[in-house]
C-alpha cells in the first residue's frame, strides 16, 4: 500500500468520526476514555507484531512532556465529542479546524518565530470564516453557540497538542502516539472517577459496537496508518491531503444527517480550510528552502 493511499484512508475514515460517536450512548468523557483504551491495545499489538526489533529509549523529559501532550489530547477528544451534540457535525468540524489557525498565532509567541504578512492574512481570513460560520447560526441559537464552544475547546488542545510535539524530537511516530494515548487513559480515567465512575456496564450492545470501531478503526488503526505515512511523503502533500477529513465531515453531516448548511456557513468554512491549507503550504515551503540553504 503506497503512503498516500494510507494517508487518504486514514483522513477519510476520521472524518466519519461522527457517525460513530453519535451512536454511542456513554458520556463524551467516558467515550473518549475508552477510545483511548482501546486504540492503546490495537497500537500494542501492532508493535510487537511489526515492530518487535525496534526499541525507543527516551529521556525523561521527553516521556514526561508526550504524557502532557497526551493529557491535552484526551480533552481534545472528550471536547470535540461534546461539540457533535451541541451542533451539526459540520459546525464543530470547522471549529474544530481552526486549531492552525491558533498555532500561527502561538508559535511566534512561543518560538520566537517571525510572523510574516502572508501568515497574517491567512489568519484574518480564517478567523473571519469561523465569524461566518458562528453567525449563521444553525440548530437553536443557543446549541450551536455552545457547540462551536465545545469545537474551538478542542481545537486549542489540540494545537498545544502540535506546539508541545514541536519541542520533542527524534521520537517515532508510533512511541510518540503510545506514551500520548497513556496520558490521556490516565487523565480521562482520574475525571471519570471523580465524577462517579463508569456507565459502560449500562450501555447497548449497539454502544459497544460504535465504541470498538472508534477505537479500533478510527483511532488504533488508522494513527498507525497515518504516521506511517507521513514518514514517507512530502510535507506538502501531508498538508494538503489532511484536509479530506473535514471536507469527508462536511458531506457526512449534509448526507448522513440530513444538517443543512447555510450559504454564510458554506463561506465561513471555504475561508478556514482555504486560508489554513494555504498556510500549511507557505509553511513547507518555508521549511524545504531553508533546508536547502543548509545543504
Amino acid at each position: 500500500m503506497t503512503p498516500q493511499l494510507k494517508n487518504i484512508l486514514a483522513m477519510s475514515a476520521f472524518g466519519t468520526l461522527a457517525i460513530f460517536v453519535r451512536n454511542i450512548s456513554l458520556s463524551s468523557m467516558e467515550t473518549a476514555f475508552w477510545r483511548g483504551v482501546i486504540a492503546l491495545a490495537v497500537l500494542w499489538l501492532i508493535r510487537k507484531i511489526f515492530y518487535r526489533n525496534t526499541k525507543a529509549a527516551l529521556a525523561r523529559r521527553e516521556r514526561g512532556l508526550l504524557f502532557l501532550c497526551g493529557m491535552a489530547v484526551g480533552l481534545n477528544w472528550a471536547l470535540l465529542f461534546m461539540a457533535y451534540e451541541h451542533t451539526s457535525v459540520a459546525v464543530a468540524t470547522l471549529a474544530y479546524y481552526f486549531a492552525p489557525v491558533i498555532v500561527i498565532v502561538l508559535a511566534p509567541i512561543l518560538f520566537k518565530e517571525k510572523m510574516t504578512w502572508f501568515q497574517l492574512v491567512c489568519f484574518v481570513m480564517a478567523t473571519l470564516g469561523l465569524v461566518l460560520v458562528i453567525g449563521a447560526g444553525g440548530q437553536g441559537a443557543d446549541g450551536n453557540f455552545a457547540g462551536v464552544l465545545f469545537g474551538l475547546g478542542a481545537a486549542v488542545f489540540y494545537a498545544s497538542v502540535v506546539l508541545m510535539n514541536k519541542t520533542v524530537k527524534d521520537v517515532g511516530g508510533l512511541d510518540r502516539t503510545l506514551i500520548q494515548f497513556e496520558g490521556a487513559v490516565v487523565l480521562l480515567l482520574v475525571i471519570l472517577l471523580i465524577r462517579g465512575g463508569f456507565q459502560i456496564q449500562n450501555t447497548s450492545l449497539v454502544s459497544i459496537a460504535n465504541l470498538l470501531t472508534v477505537g479500533i478503526l478510527h483511532t488504533g488503526l488508522c494513527y498507525w496508518l497515518y504516521f506511517s505515512s507521513i514518514k514517507d511523503m512530502p510535507g506538502q502533500q501531508t498538508a494538503i491531503l489532511s484536509y479530506i477529513d473535514p471536507f469527508v465531515a462536511i458531506l457526512v453531516s449534509v448526507f448522513v444527517f440530513r444538517e443543512s448548511i447555510r450559504p454564510a456557513q458554506a463561506a465561513g468554512a471555504a475561508l478556514i480550510l482555504g486560508f489554513t491549507c494555504l498556510y500549511e503550504i507557505g509553511k513547507v515551503r518555508r521549511e524545504n528552502e531553508i533546508r536547502e540553504e543548509h545543504v
